[in-house]
This record gives C-alpha cells, sequence and structure tokens, in this order.
C-alpha cells in the first residue's frame, strides 16, 4: 500500500547506481566537494545491468581496463571479465569511496519538474522497501545527472513468432533470466548473432548443468573476433610500474589500439572484411560454412563486433554439441522452430536474445515549468546537456569504444557549469541550440535496436558545440579547451521565471 512519505533535497541528485551512476557520483563528488549529493537507484542492489543481467556468461565485450574507472584500478587477472566480478568491483567501488552513505536504494524516479521560479527540479519518487511497501517521496535538487543507461530494464525485445503458443518447451529472454534455471541436458536454440548470443553459445556447454545441443539460430551473421581473457601485457605493465601507474599504463594503450583498430577497419572496410575473415577462418572448424554464417552483408563497425575472449566461441562451434544456422523463422511449432527453408530445429529451450528495447532517461518525461520536454526534439550539447533543458546532464557512452570512457568528460562539463554558475551568482543553465542548425542522427550503428529507437532518440548539431563522437580519441578532442559556450544561457531562477512569462504573454 502506497502513502505519503517525506521530503528531502541535495544541489545535485545522480538517478541511477549501475557503473555510470556510481562513477558519476565519484567524479562531481571530487569536482565539487562542497555540494550535497543523492545517488538514487530504483532497485535493490547497484551495479545496473551487471546487477540485472543473470544469462549464462553474462560478461563484458570490453576490456576492464578501459571500461573501469580512471580512479579505481582493475586489479584481476581477467581483462574480459563476467558479471559477477564487475558486480565485484562495484561494489568495493562504493564502499571504497563512501557513496554508500549516499546511496539510496529503492528509490525510483517518477517524474521531474523543474520550477524557473525556485530554479530547483522536483523529483517525485516512489520508495520501496524489499517486501515491496511503497511510500512517496520528494526530493528537491539544483541540478540532475541522469545515468539510466539506455535500455529498458523491465521489457527486452522479443518480435512477434508465430505459433509461439503452440511450443512445449521454456522460451526465455537473456534479460529476464530466472537464475536458477536448470538447462541441464536440454536441446537449446538461442535466436541471435549478436554478442548475448555468442557469450550464451560456450557458457551454456560448460559445467554440471551443460546443455545437451546449443544452436545460435540467426537471421544475420555478426562479425566475431578472439580476444585474449588475459592481457599479458598488462601483467607486465602492472609488474613494472605498479598497480596505479600499470593500469593507467594499460588504459593509454587499449584506448589507442582500439581506436586504431576501428578506425582502420571504418576506413578500410574491404580490408577489414578480408581481415576478420581469415582471423575467423583459423579458429572454425573446416566446412563451417564461413561464408554463410560469418559473413554479414553489412560493413565492419557498422554494427558493434562481438568479442569471444580466447576464442571460446568458436571452441564450442568444433564441437558437436553447437552449430550455427543461418535461416530465418517461418513459426515455432510444439517441439521446436520451422524455418522457412523447410528444416525443424528441434528444442526443449528457445532463448530470444533478440535485443532490447532503447529508452532516455530511463522512461522519465521531464517537465519544465509544467512543459513536458519531448526528447526526440532536443539536440545534445557535446552529447550531455539536453537543449531547453535546465541543469540536467545526461550520460550516454560511446559505441565503438568502452562505454565508461567518456564518463570523465561529461562529469567535468556538468562540474564546470555548476562552478560557473556559482562563481557569477546564477542558479540556471539552459542549453539552447541556434536556430536553423542542421541536425544528424546521435548514433552511427545500423544495430535493430537503434534503428528501432531511431525517432525517440535525441539527436546532434553539424558542429560545436553540439556534436559527439563515437570514439573516445576523437570525442575527447571535443572536451579539450573552455567547455562553456554561449550557447548555453545563465541567469537567475527568477529573471528566467520573468523572461518566460514575456515570452509567453507575447505568443
Amino acid at each position: 500500500m502506497e502513502h505519503s512519505s517525506t521530503t528531502e533535497s541535495a544541489d545535485i541528485v545522480v538517478i541511477g547506481a549501475g557503473i555510470s551512476g556510481i562513477g558519476a557520483t565519484e567524479h562531481l563528488k571530487r569536482d565539487l566537494p562542497g555540494k550535497s549529493l543523492l545517488l538514487l537507484e530504483s532497485r535493490h542492489s547497484i551495479g545496473g545491468t551487471w546487477d540485472l543481467f543473470r544469462y549464462p556468461g553474462i560478461r563484458s565485450d570490453s576490456d576492464l581496463h578501459t571500461y573501469g574507472y580512471e580512479f579505481k584500478p582493475w586489479r584481476h587477472r581477467s581483462a574480459i571479465a563476467e558479471g559477477p566480478l564487475i558486480r565485484d568491483y562495484l561494489s568495493e567501488t562504493v564502499t571504497e569511496f563512501g557513496l554508500d552513505k549516499v546511496l539510496r536504494l529503492g528509490h525510483r524516479v517518477i517524474s521531474a519538474d523543474w520550477s524557473s521560479t525556485e530554479a530547483k527540479w522536483t523529483l517525485h519518487v516512489t520508495v520501496t522497501d524489499k517486501s515491496g511497501a511503497a511510500t512517496t517521496k520528494t526530493i528537491k535538487a539544483g541540478f540532475v545527472f541522469s545515468a539510466t543507461g539506455y535500455y529498458r530494464y523491465d521489457q527486452g525485445y522479443t518480435p512477434h513468432f508465430e505459433g509461439r503458443e503452440n511450443f512445449q518447451g521454456d522460451v526465455l529472454h537473456p534479460q529476464h533470466w530466472p537464475e536458477d534455471y536448470d538447462y541441464s541436458g536440454k536441446r537449446v536454440v538461442i535466436i541471435g548473432s549478436g554478442a548475448t548470443a555468442v557469450t550464451m553459445v560456450p557458457a551454456m556447454l560448460k559445467g554440471d548443468r551443460a546443455a545437451a545441443h546449443v544452436t545460435m539460430l540467426q537471421r544475420t551473421p555478426s562479425y566475431v573476433a578472439s580476444l585474449p581473457r588475459v592481457d599479458k601485457v598488462a601483467l607486465a605493465l602492472t609488474k613494472l610500474f605498479g598497480v596505479r601507474g600499470g593500469y593507467a599504463a594499460t588504459r593509454f594503450k587499449n584506448i589507442w589500439q582500439d581506436y586504431l583498430f576501428v578506425s582502420l577497419f571504418s576506413k578500410y572496410p574491404n580490408f577489414g572484411r578480408k581481415q576478420l575473415r581469415k582471423w575467423m577462418l583459423k579458429e572454425l572448424p573446416a566446412n563451417s560454412g564461413v561464408d554463410t554464417h560469418f559473413d554479414p552483408p553489412y560493413d565492419p563497425w557498422d554494427q558493434r563486433l562481438c568479442v569471444t575472449p580466447d576464442g571460446e566461441f568458436f571452441a564450442a562451434l568444433r564441437q558437436s554439441s553447437a552449430d550455427v544456422v543461418t535461416d530465418r523463422i517461418d513459426r515455432f511449432t510444439k517441439d521446436g522452430i520451422l524455418l522457412t527453408s523447410g528444416r525443424t530445429l528441434e528444442a526443449d529451450l528457445i532463448v530470444t536474445a533478440t535485443g532490447m528495447i532503447m529508452q532516455m532517461l530511463g522512461g522519465i518525461v521531464p517537465t519544465v515549468d509544467g512543459n513536458a520536454v519531448t526528447v526526440s526534439d532536443s539536440l545534445l550539447y557535446r552529447g550531455a546537456l539536453i537543449s531547453g533543458v535546465p541543469n540536467w546532464a545526461m550520460m550516454l557512452g560511446y559505441t565503438k569504444a568502452s562505454w565508461t570512457l567518456r564518463l570523465s568528460n561529461v562529469c567535468r562539463l556538468a562540474a564546470n557549469v555548476i562552478h560557473h554558475m556559482d562563481a557569477n551568482g546564477y542558479d540556471t543553465a539552459i542549453p539552447v541550440a541556434p536556430r536553423g542548425m542542421p541536425t544528424q542522427d546521435l548514433l552511427d550503428l545500423s544495430a535493430g535496436y537503434v534503428q528501432r529507437a531511431k525517432a525517440d532518440l535525441p539527436r546532434q548539431g553539424t558542429a560545436l558545440p553540439w556534436q559527439m563522437r563515437t570514439t573516445f580519441v576523437q570525442d575527447n578532442k571535443l572536451f579539450k579547451g573552455q567547455l562553456i559556450h554561449r550557447d548555453i544561457h545563465f541567469s537567475t531562477g527568477a529573471s528566467e521565471a520573468v523572461h518566460r512569462a514575456r515570452v509567453g504573454a507575447q505568443s
């Protein structure tokens, strides 16, 4: 039963205690030591993606020397790490830096309303305890930093499959995987060809609960590259320079190594195709049908590259207990899946690794003086501040580099805006895009989840400061020098309210 509760306030509220929100809270705490902060998390545990997803083998596709925080070295031997190790790293961060003092679990922000007169955000929050009992809370904030990720937590994407109700086995989406689910001895068909499917195939063939057979059923192939799970150069650098020095050196190495790899394959896609094919042929079993199952119709980095640590995905395919099928689904049947080719894949378990549903700001629709903000009509200032929305920053990471490499720059921008307001007696900062400025898509991926959400995403401009890049090296250049630009309009709350009233009266 829900009933009214308390009011709380903070100078800065960070929404979301996943890898971005935890890191943002520490960055902002360091940059703005005199400010009060709150870190709100809707679930009853931290970690975001790394706590929500529990499917077999859940791991990062990025190395943890760049995916981790620059202020906290990654100490584990595995550079490509599984979910439990990442959850431990995040828990250590919260404890080590005292973020548990500002963390509020079970706090779901339902709405956010800006008042120009108060120069404050009013966040309406539902607070639930572990038993499910709910209260409501109002939190006043001078500045909001949303670190809510880019997809819906409550729903994964599953297309309609004809005859699904006829299938007598289990159908599971990786986003909602029951942690204790027993698939031992089952015939498994995983629908999908992305990172999740590539991860699950070998994982489901390991251990005491191994499946009898796993088939990856794909409509369109993906590029898959093998990377070492343990970075031996990182171990040597750590031995040479110590934990912090070795971590910094490895981070630098990996940033440039990844950038050169992405740049080379993007600029010379035919070369990239040939090289990736060559690498895959070395790993795949003979007569594996590389031109059928591993020759995507798009260029490298039009979609994210799938990584398999130590080639474990290819090793699984060299066994008789795993295979890849490239075909289209006609319908589900009682015993499995009928393909358009006429072939039937028998299954006890079907996994719909068919992607996610993108969502900005965690589904929150902010209002500014009573007017709802349509995020898709907005432009992003340096990929972080939303046009027309006062005192609000959002974290978007990279599509062609580790997501969190962008975090420190976004936090520095937010801190600079707040410093500028404090130094000049302002309490309101609104990014205002120039009239008539040409715009372009925010993300440059052709992946289905991006294309499905295209109409709902904010956009970017064609020139600074209304641009972002999808690799760290290029985007980092956009954060050099002065971050405050004339397109951020600063004012006091009272003057802003008067200005809005005059504009409203004139219109």
